[in-house]
């Protein structure tokens, strides 16, 4: 394959005049020449960014040599295409000539740029490298056989990711908990030595294209430098540090209580419910909405997330989405092994949408199911002809996940869960308690992403942080961001940061995750109070058609737009932790009486 879309290239770029030498300088006939570009870009990228979505998704959804091997070919042959010298050539003539083009050619024209900056045919080993590396790590990732020993006896046995994550959030012996988070961390060892192999290739790439790094690149796909970006993400932490501390505060006096040990200063991570302390699950007594799922097959749970999107008169979802997505927790005697991580995929740009899950019938599959959908509803409400292929995505990384987070929004709020009927009538929460247990994943999240790791991922592609200082520098964020610590001293033989699938495969953007939260709350706002003349805390979009077409006219466009000027638009407004901080208020107001007397802050 590698060997025809070359020559295809070649027949191409001599068609075109790949050095531009032959290339006449007239704005009229450099817009047709810029058109004609496109357009066999544009459908070459879509062939064969489908066979590529297919391979990986065999690769994700069974995990087998041969599989990785099929990823890894389709993987070089796209790569081989999108990075080539012909491409490349091109888009920077293209690209020194805007005073000819329109907005939309040149919207076109830097993101081809953008994606060519990933697989650089100028230096094509290295590229294979990268692509070849990359499969491999994925495979470690997903096919890490977990493994613990059980306190009080010497015997190791297997345990799967979704057990370690049930028992952390269930166990009230500090040994089992010691030895389940230290069991979660084992995978950073394998991942390791594939990771710093790749930080090497991927910055290669990024910077032959003039980029200070990997994470420069990736940052560029916000239209944001990365002194802006770090802008944007201290101030979501500073902003909602106030708030963030009170939390901290309230949580380790209320742990420390619970496991009958002294108050800490820092927070010891295998204390908290999560493997990266990213949510703090479990805490509010009175909030505990698992056991309203126990008799819901996960079926229902998917299915329920489809009814609600379509309810808003988003685009409905095709048969073909059931026919081929992978959802379902496998048992745990199969021998088939997939990707533990929820995702959601558009496989030919077009109509073909899956999701990979493993929902359970508890309340945070209900969750992420939503969540998940909201991402397939964007993809499908972008696939049009309109849309140039090549500009079928989300109008930044984080606003594919701001309107996945916006669409699930309701699901964490009663009036929705009153009318699928998971809460009876007769059930009443507390408002406050009831958002204090929203706060503890929402806003504890936000030092976690914009902070931890967009700063660890800022200083291993952008310091090139030798391997001997990864995990010291790890821990160093997560005390100053999170205030928390490893429950034993950490040695550089471990990778802790290796454990969190992004850092592996979704590399040097999962701020973008912290910018999504922000958005959400943002644009959740303005629905509620302006649309539909709601409380923001209690509101529901069920059925509401007007909030489909507002949304939808967000999601329509793709990324023909920048992201910034889409928001401000649409609300009035830019983007801030304004409407998050509104959102919480009554929490801050509490926690505050709660905390009277404590040491707040670390």
């Amino acid at each position: 394959m590698r060997r025809c879309i070359a020559s295809f290239i070649c027949a191409t770029a001599f068609w075109f005049g790949a050095t531009g030498t032959v290339c006449a300088q007239k704005p009229a006939e450099i817009r047709r020449e810029a058109k004609s570009f496109l357009e066999f870009y544009n459908q070459l990228y879509q062939s064969l960014y489908t066979v590529s979505s297919e391979a990986s998704w065999k690769a994700s959804t069974d995990v087998t040599p041969e599989h990785t091997g099929l990823r890894m070919g389709a993987d070089h042959a796209f790569s081989t295409f999108a990075g080539s010298p012909f491409v490349i050539e091109r888009t920077r003539f293209f690209l020194q000539h805007t005073n000819a083009l329109d907005s939309l050619t040149i919207r076109q024209l830097q993101t081809v740029w953008l994606d060519a900056a990933g697989s650089p045919g100028t230096i094509p080993d290295v590229v294979s490298a990268r692509v070849t590396a990359e499969a491999r790590q994925s495979a470690i990732l997903d096919s890490y056989p977990f493994k613990w020993t059980r306190p009080g006896t010497d015997k190791t046995e297997p345990i799967t990711a979704n057990q370690i994550d049930d028992r952390l959030g269930s166990s009230t012996n500090l040994e089992e908990r010691l030895a389940l988070w230290k069991a979660s961390k084992e995978s950073g060892v394998a991942l390791k030595p594939g990771l710093v192999e790749l930080r090497d290739l991927r910055n290669k790439v990024a910077r032959e294209m003039g980029f200070s790094s990997f994470f420069g690149l990736r940052v560029g796909t916000f239209d944001m430098s990365v002194p802006e970006m770090q802008a944007l993400t201290e101030k979501l932490v500073q902003d909602t540090r106030p708030l963030y501390e009170q939390l901290h505060c309230w949580v380790r006096h209320k742990l420390a209580q619970k496991y009958g040990q002294p108050v800490p200063r820092l927070i010891p991570a295998h204390w908290l419910g999560n493997r990266w302390s990213q949510e703090w699950p479990g805490l509010v007594d009175s909030i505990d909405l698992d056991p309203l799922f126990k008799g819901r097959k996960p079926e229902w749970i998917v299915q329920q997330a489809v009814a609600y999107g379509e309810s808003l008169g988003l685009p409905k979802v095709p048969a073909s989405f059931w026919t081929k997505s992978d959802l379902y927790e496998l048992p745990a005697d199969a021998q088939r092994r997939k990707n533990t991580h929820a995702s959601a995929w558009s496989i030919n740009l077009a109509q073909d949408v899956r999701s990979l899950q493993n929902v359970r019938d508890d309340f945070n599959w209900f969750s992420t199911a939503h969540h998940e959908l909201g991402h397939v509803f964007y993809d499908l409400s972008y696939s049009r002809p309109e849309i140039p292929i090549i500009l079928r995505r989300g109008a930044s990384p984080a606003f594919h996940e701001g309107m996945a987070e916006t669409l699930a929004t309701p699901t964490i709020q009663v009036p929705y869960l009153r009318q699928v009927g998971i809460v009876p009538d007769s059930m009443q929460f507390d408002e406050v308690q009831w958002l204090l247990n929203s706060a503890l994943d929402q806003i504890v999240f936000i030092p976690w992403s914009a902070g931890v790791m967009r700063a660890w991922e800022q200083d291993f592609y952008e310091k090139d942080l030798s391997a001997g200082e990864l995990n010291t520098r790890w821990w160093q964020h997560v005390e100053k961001f999170q205030g928390v610590s490893p429950p034993e001293t950490r040695s550089e033989a471990f990778c802790d940061a290796a454990t969190k699938t992004h850092i592996n495969d979704d590399p040097a953007e999962y701020y973008k995750y912290s910018i999504a939260f922000a958005l959400k709350y943002h644009l959740h706002r303005h629905i509620a109070t302006k649309l539909l003349k709601q409380d923001p805390r209690n509101c529901n979009f069920y059925g509401h058609k007007e909030v489909g077409a507002f949304l939808y006219n967000i999601m329509k466009g793709g990324a023909t737009r920048d992201w910034r000027v889409v928001i401000r638009e649409a609300t009035g407004q830019d983007l801030s932790a304004n409407a998050m901080l509104e959102y919480y208020q009554p929490v801050l107001d509490y926690l505050k009486k709660e905390n009277a007397g404590r040491q707040v802050g670390w």
